[in-house]
């Protein structure tokens, strides 16, 4: 169904729509009697809805042009529509064990339809607060994060290709601009839509805006991301976006999909993981349960995640040497030669993970959106002290992320500003 203008979707026109497409139609075995539907958007961006027949399901997901939980005074682009769906698309191509399939998009409606990921899985991060272990997630999305990462790169394509896949994913420069607003700017200036757990965190936030070594460090990291097309990056990994059971992992939400910086994918999941450890003090019973184990399960979790992706993603380096225009195996044949370079290359996607993670963790808890991990904290005070540590960490890791070489250095640091 090719549709001739937008307009927003509701329960009884959406149904409209489902008949009149038939990749839609089939997906629910053209059963419409018994349709049951939910709007299931978290009130940020989109409006999200679950569609099940008796004899299948999927899910409806519509771009609005504002920010849905800011209002029509924030424009935002719908074609972000585009982007997620030639994200999933191209993602899936390249894991699809971690990615659900894409069964139909409509650019003019601004619609994708696509695959719905059934219960049991939940929000990683709503798995995250209520303390559930998942032993398979970082398997999972170091699995997604080697694939997607290395097979979009100039280690896997041509130039030629790369740089036509660079400019497609140039289009979406609104969601990327809104991401430099409030990732690199926003927390680091007075800003109308600042917000952070007051009066506790005054001095914090205050702090920040003045830190002017902090800023020298997030303006180098904004460059890297504004310039760096170096992967096609979800853009927008945070525990949020990903759902999960036991033996499920499921990447979704890609709407900010462009070519930037490896290292921003990354980091963003690695962060987000820290920000959970910090909270857990806020959701541990006094007298059942005080987090201790989980929290430690979590530290497991952010070393796995790392050490997995490295030695997953220089895998797929060592099957597919000399394949991109990287490093053309005619001039870099010498076996000592290739292991610095891949040396090299992780020792700077290190560092640029650590950055960015820790500039997300900022954002979180002084700029405008943050965290349900913080905010379901509901007592203010031991919010701002499970808030203060994340922050006080991520300052110090922005700082001196050059100074760790390996993921267990930064899980010793996390504990270290834990227990002080």
């Amino acid at each position: 169904m090719a549709s001739e203008a937008f307009r927003p979707l509701d329960d009884r026109s959406l149904v409209e729509y489902l008949k009149s497409t038939p990749s839609l139609a089939e997906k629910l075995g053209n059963q419409f009697d018994k349709l049951e539907i939910k709007e299931v958007g978290d009130g940020n961006l989109n409006f999200v809805y679950i569609v099940v027949s008796p004899s299948g399901s999927l899910v409806i997901k519509q771009a609005i042009p504002y920010i849905r939980c800011i209002g029509e005074s924030w424009p935002m682009t719908k074609e972000r529509a585009y982007f997620e769906s030639s994200t999933l698309q191209e993602h899936g191509r390249w894991c699809p064990e971690q990615v659900p399939e894409v069964y139909h998009f409509d650019r003019a409606m601004c619609l994708i339809g696509m695959r719905y990921i059934e219960p049991p899985h939940i929000i990683l991060r709503k798995g995250l607060i209520a303390g559930i272990e998942y032993p398979l997630l970082a398997e999972h999305i170091s699995e997604y994060l080697a694939k997607t990462l290395f097979h979009t790169s100039l280690l896997y394509l041509t130039t030629t290709d790369h740089k036509s896949s660079v400019a497609k994913y140039c289009g979406n420069v609104e969601m990327c601009r809104l991401t430099e607003q409030v990732v690199f700017s926003d927390p680091y200036k007075l800003s109308e839509y600042n917000h952070w757990t007051s009066p506790y965190l005054d001095g914090d936030a205050e702090a920040i805006r003045g830190d002017d070594i902090l800023k020298l460090e997030v303006a180098e990291l904004k460059s890297k991301f504004c310039e760096r097309a170096q992967a096609l990056i979800h853009g927008d990994l945070h525990t949020g976006s990903v759902m999960v059971t036991t033996g499920s992992t499921q990447v979704i939400d890609p709407e900010f999909g462009f070519y930037g910086p490896m290292g921003f994918d990354v980091g963003a999941f690695v962060g987000n993981l820290i920000l959970a450890y910090y909270s857990q003090d806020g959701h541990a019973d006094q007298g059942s349960s005080d987090r201790r184990q989980y929290k430690e399960w979590i530290l497991t979790s952010i070393s796995d995640t790392w050490n997995l992706f490295y030695r997953k993603f220089t895998d797929i380096w060592d099957k597919n040497d000399g394949h991109g225009e990287a490093y053309l195996s005619d001039i870099y044949n010498n076996p000592e030669l290739q292991s610095l370079i891949k040396q090299k290359y992780m020792e700077e996607l290190f560092h640029d993970s650590l950055g960015f993670g820790a500039a997300k963790m900022i954002r979180r808890i002084v700029g405008v959106a943050h965290v349900e991990d913080f905010e379901s904290i509901k007592e203010a005070s031991k919010r701002a002290e499970c808030e203060r540590k994340a922050l006080n960490f991520a300052k110090a890791l922005l700082k001196a992320r050059r100074s760790f070489h390996c993921i267990s250095e930064v899980v010793s640091a996390i504990r270290q500003h834990d227990s002080s």
